[in-house]
């Protein structure tokens, strides 16, 4: 009804990704046909992603529902896929790692401020770290573990590359 094919306030994108032997079709559709209709603060469009994923001749389908204040004028289909994406790539390349390569879920401390301060040093090590052309965060942390002399000279020598 919302996301119906030829109506002219639905409007599709579709992206094609393949990596490896993971093939993933995006397909985006934007409608403006549920403003009338909602009561939604600053609800500029309602979109629906159907992403699907095959790997392994296993395919597997998911579909997301999304709520904008951004106007079509603003970001079409295909720039909220890019949006969307970006998004997916902040979690994938921060959050991921704070998650996993950290062990942050298992982490005991819990007063106070001291959860803000690790994770804003987690936070400080990891863009430090990118910023050095890290795109393995776990092996430069092994790396810099077992030389600390190196890793102190990170944060206190400004012409320090990684190597």
């Amino acid at each position: 009804m919302w996301f119906a094919a030829g109506d002219e306030r639905s409007r599709p994108a579709r992206t094609r990704e393949q990596r490896g032997d993971r093939y993933e079709v995006r397909e985006l559709t934007a409608s403006t046909a549920l403003n009338e209709w909602a009561d939604w603060p600053h609800l500029a469009q309602v979109a629906r992603l159907v992403t699907q994923v095959t790997k392994r001749a296993v395919v597997t389908q998911e579909t997301h529902y999304l709520i904008t204040s951004l106007a079509p004028d603003v970001a079409n289909p295909q720039r909220l896929l890019t949006l969307l994406r970006g998004h997916w790539e902040i979690e994938n390349r921060l959050h991921w790692v704070r998650d996993v390569t950290f062990d942050e879920d298992r982490c005991q401390v819990r007063t106070g401020a001291a959860p803000q301060v690790m994770a804003a040093l987690r936070n400080t090590a990891i863009a430090l770290l990118r910023c050095l052309g890290a795109t393995n965060i776990a092996a430069a942390l092994r790396t810099y573990a077992g030389h600390p002399d190196r890793a102190l000279a990170l944060v206190t020598d400004p012409n320090t590359t990684m190597q």
